[in-house]
């Protein structure tokens, strides 16, 4: 969970007013949030970390699994508790939950004041004022068109930014609600993600993140992401490039041989794989074999030497046998990944997958989804014990959440590293001996420069 905020005009009294922004989900609603951020700031809003101050409540939510919704759901509760005490704030609903339950947010939860969708967040500030003289609001009408490509996205000092380049997606997996709550792909011009991109790097940013739902699928007329990719690296040689999330289907050799060509694109690619059955991933709409699959990663690690793996896992899927399971787990033996994002599978309404039924027992699915867990926590220890005794350059990004006496960053691979503090600043470039190492993160210390 990630938290923003803002401030709005001005109260009766003369005084600003505050805005208290809560975003859950994944990097696609840090995004959004930060562009929510640009429009509230251009109508006057400023931020405040203090909900019980806020004259405005904004949650930016996530609809991919019920787990998500539940959470949502439950913080709803303790704003609808600051209401009773305080019945003129604004509670606002964005983000995919707000597209999928609008109704039931507006009749159930009776204190939800506006419900917005995500590409109707320029509206955001009349919905507010219409709120403040009582009236509900509701905006979820999805879009072909907005991309909010002339918003430059208002974030915090950083190092590290999320940059959207495209949204919505047209893949139509049987077990995703994204083209239902983001609606269908359309992209951001490559002018306009590089003229993002150079503004990030005058203000100190060293790291980008390129994001979109299947960033592959990237065009602005001729262009494809590979282009969009070369155009970023090659801004500054300095400047880290990394992009999420790919498509199996969609990771062409021209894309492959770019990262494989700049040396600040990282080393690193996510390439969701969900399923080693081939049955299973027909019926997840997912388009591609387990072989393709092998094939492509055999393929990446040719051409990428010392390329770096993540993969996302949904353990199950409606009708997925005992063979079918082992067959996941024969997958993530082959390829080795660094890492993994592991889900049960959760039914989504809409979804082609929600008429196939929820057929595996919850019992099953949780001992199956720790059968994935507790392999590829082995095999990412043993990937990360080869660390061990290497040199790795690591921009520094922050405090250590366990010590304020170290420091944390990551390698071009991804790989978290923890080291102990020794006067270097946010956005340094070091070289981080490695030490020691779990399933999750490299310990080390930095070597002295000449």
């Amino acid at each position: 969970m990630t938290i923003f905020h803002y401030y709005n005009g001005m109260s009766s009294n003369g005084s600003l007013k505050k805005v208290f922004v809560e975003t859950y989900g994944c990097q696609m609603n840090l995004a959004d949030s930060e562009v929510v951020k640009s429009i509230m700031n251009d109508a006057g809003y400023s931020p405040t970390d203090r909900q019980n101050e806020a004259d405005v409540i904004f949650v930016n939510t996530c609809a991919i699994r019920e787990n998500a919704e539940a959470r949502v759901y439950g913080r709803l509760g303790d704003f609808k508790h600051l209401k009773k005490g305080n019945p003129g704030v604004v509670v606002g609903v964005l983000g995919c939950m707000a597209e999928r339950l609008r109704k039931d947010l507006m009749e159930t939860e009776s204190y939800v004041d506006l419900v917005v969708g995500p590409d109707e967040y320029r509206k955001l500030p009349a919905l507010v004022q219409e709120a403040e003289e009582g009236h509900k609001g509701i905006a979820v009408k999805l879009s072909r068109v907005e991309n909010y490509d002339d918003i430059v996205p208002l974030r915090t000092e950083g190092i590290a930014a999320w940059v959207s380049i495209m949204r919505g997606c047209d893949k139509f997996c049987t077990f995703c609600v994204v083209p239902f709550t983001r609606g269908r792909e359309r992209s951001r011009t490559v002018e306009g993600v590089v003229n993002e991109v150079r503004e990030l790097l005058s203000k100190g940013f060293k790291e980008v993140s390129l994001l979109g739902q299947n960033v592959n699928s990237y065009r602005d007329g001729e262009s494809d992401f590979a282009d969009l990719l070369a155009a970023v690296a090659e801004l500054d040689p300095t400047l880290r490039v990394r992009f999420t999330t790919s498509h199996p289907q969609d990771m062409s050799d021209k894309l492959i041989e770019t990262i494989a060509a700049h040396e600040n694109i990282c080393n690193y690619i996510h390439l969701p794989v969900q399923s080693g059955s081939d049955r299973i991933l027909e019926l997840m709409n997912r388009t591609y074999t387990a072989d393709h699959y092998l094939r492509l990663v055999d393929k990446i690690r040719k051409t990428i030497p010392g390329l770096s793996l993540t993969t996302d896992i949904i353990s199950g899927f409606p009708t997925e046998t005992e063979e079918e399971h082992r067959m996941t787990l024969d997958l993530l033996r082959s390829v080795e990944y660094e890492g993994a994002f592991t889900f049960k599978y959760s039914p989504r309404e809409n979804t082609k997958a929600w008429d196939m039924g929820d057929s595996v027992p919850e019992d099953v699915k949780l001992r199956r989804l720790n059968e994935i867990i507790e392999l590829q926590r082995a095999v990412s220890y043993r990937k990360n014990q080869v660390e061990v005794g290497r040199v790795l350059p690591v921009l520094v990004e922050g405090e250590s959440r366990k010590s304020v006496l170290d420091h944390r960053g990551r390698t071009d691979t991804n790989k978290m590293v923890v080291f102990r503090r020794n006067g270097e600043v946010l956005g340094d470039y070091l070289d981080i001996r490695i030490e020691k190492a779990n399933a999750a993160t490299l310990f080390g210390t930095p070597v002295p420069k000449n």
